[in-house]
């Protein structure tokens, strides 16, 4: 009985009931808390929109960002808002507005680092733990590590409903810039034959998702059955993309009992790809150590905690050792709060004094960041803080575990830290995504944005970034069609799992002959074009030059 409890798939089926209570949590805190910094003798009527604070006289602006519920967020540690109009003097708004947009685009690079080196890998891991086949864990665990960062993002804005748009507007945006402008700038770099069935079947239920969205948009409500469909159809597209992959193993098969080669359509439909992978963990400077030397275990900590390869910096270009000097404070924090598990190493990438460090740090870390730091800081009888008692418990776990193992060999229940890493790395994203959430809010009450346009642009950009960059190296190293496939595979997960998730928590290749998929360089220019048109329509009709009339 005791081993069932230490089941990878029920280990991954708490770790997910307690991320969907995480943003459950945050639903009902937005429909029933209340405001956070009340006004001592100023009244203000509570359903003023906030962005009419700029309409205020200067000495109004402060008490009325404190007073007026619309202005509070529930979530995340800083009240940008007060920041603008309590803190700041008017003549500062451009240094202020400099400073959050500095700090947003820090906030996205922490989200880049997070998801790639530690949630991904950690992800991948747990995969191969749970012996998945690589079709599943594409669409399911590693779809859901690229795509974190609008998964958390869409989760945030979902949850209070005055950013509910914000969230529409990033998954839409995200999606229409990847499908015109990645794809495009794919094509562009590396023309080549598109693999006709799974190119046809990704872009018929993208579609089926947006027609889904307009829907609900154009009804103006999202219901409970709404938000399962959403999950349904994509559980829907997991379960076509495994029969699809059956079907094309099962005709190759057939294939080669009749002695027959591999017809053209079946070799370009083939979704079997080399795949790149993500699971490389920092372990800076292995192929630079004597074969036989052993480290003493301060020594080891020391690596392990160490993100920068001097050998590796002094062959770099200027650029990237600025980018490094920027990621160096992300990669030393996440080095020290998330165990990395990597199968494909000998060792599994197990470090015994970090490992055991990580026993402490990463429960503080979780309890801190649930509910931003709500239940950390809460007392137990009064008496004592419950990210003490963690601390407590952790070291006692910690004692134990560096007693019982060795500095050479990982210890036989060292997948379990796949799962710490996990939970640890995604409450670290959640907790970058509400900021960069409430940065994009104020930054629309400063300039009489909405949220659906802040969506459509700024936080669309910032979570498509990596996914542009990655998909471009890929091109470039000869898997185009891998690519241009990840541009649809995860917009499709984003759209349907986003929205559909957070609706749900909110309310409880073909042959060489056939040239009609042959994409070349005036498609991906075409796709530019369309996102360009796209997106001047977006900004003219925000700023009211063209006027839509309502249903």
């Amino acid at each position: 009985m005791g081993s069932g409890w230490l089941d990878p798939r029920r280990l991954l089926s708490w770790l997910s009931v307690l991320l969907m209570a995480e943003a459950a949590s945050r639903v009902r805190a937005s429909s029933t808390g209340a405001p956070r910094f009340p006004a001592a003798g100023v009244v203000w009527t509570p359903t003023v929109d906030c962005r009419s604070v700029c309409g205020l006289n200067v000495s109004d602006r402060c008490s009325f960002i404190r007073s007026n519920p619309n202005c509070h967020s529930n979530s995340g540690y800083l009240d940008y808002l007060e920041g603008i109009f309590c803190h700041f003097t008017p003549s500062l708004l451009p240094l202020t507005i400099t400073l959050y947009v500095l700090w947003l685009l820090y906030l996205f690079l922490v989200l880049g680092v997070t998801a790639a080196k530690f949630f991904c890998p950690n992800l991948s891991a747990i995969a191969t733990t749970l012996k998945l086949s690589h079709n599943v864990a594409g669409v399911t665990f590693l779809a859901f590590g690229n795509g974190a960062p609008d998964i958390f993002s869409a989760l945030v804005a979902f949850s209070d409903p005055r950013t509910a748009s914000l969230a529409i507007g990033a998954l839409f945006g995200a999606g229409v810039l990847v499908t015109t402008v990645v794809a495009g700038g794919i094509t562009i770099l590396r023309p080549f034959l598109a693999a006709s069935r799974p190119f046809l079947r990704d872009i018929a239920f993208y579609l089926t998702a947006v027609f889904l969205t307009f829907t609900a948009l154009y009804l103006g409500r999202v219901t409970l059955a709404w938000a399962l469909a959403y999950l349904g159809l994509y559980v829907f597209y997991v379960l076509t993309v495994i029969l699809c992959t059956w079907i094309y193993r099962w005709q190759c098969r057939r294939s080669l009992v009749y002695s027959m080669p591999g017809t053209p359509e079946l070799l370009s439909d083939s979704e079997e790809d080399p795949m790149s992978s993500n699971t490389s963990s920092y372990d800076y400077g292995d192929e630079y150590r004597p074969f036989f030397y052993q480290e003493t275990t301060v020594q080891i900590l020391a690596r392990a905690l160490n993100p920068l390869d001097s050998r590796k910096w002094r062959s770099q270009s200027v650029s990237w050792r600025v980018l490094k000097v920027l990621k160096l404070p992300v990669e030393f924090v996440l080095l020290l709060t998330v165990p990395v598990v990597d199968p494909d190493k000998d060792d599994q990438n197990w470090k015994r004094p970090l490992n055991c460090l990580h026993l402490i740090v990463s429960p503080v870390v979780v309890v801190l960041t649930l509910q931003s730091g709500a239940y950390g800081v809460y007392e137990i009888g009064g008496l004592v803080p419950v990210w003490a008692v963690v601390v407590v418990a952790g070291t006692g776990l910690a004692s134990v575990t560096f007693f019982a193992t060795s500095n050479w060999a990982p210890p036989r229940l060292h997948w379990l830290f796949a799962f710490l890493g996990f939970l640890t790395s995604a409450l670290w994203i959640n907790a970058a995504a509400t900021e960069v959430v409430n940065i994009l809010r104020s930054l629309g009450v400063v300039f009489q944005l909405s949220n659906t346009v802040l969506g459509l642009t700024l936080l669309a950009w910032g979570n498509s970034i990596g996914d542009a960059f990655s998909d471009f190296t890929l091109a470039r190293q000869g898997y185009p069609r891998m690519a241009f496939s990840a541009c649809f595979g995860g917009i499709i997960f984003n759209l349907l799992v986003g929205v559909g998730l957070g609706c749900l928590l909110q309310t409880a290749r073909g042959s060489p002959e056939v040239k009609c998929f042959q994409l070349s360089k005036a498609y991906g220019v075409c796709l530019l074009l369309f996102y360009a048109a796209f997106l001047v329509v977006a900004l003219l009709t925000e700023f009211g030059v063209i006027h839509l009339k309502s249903v």
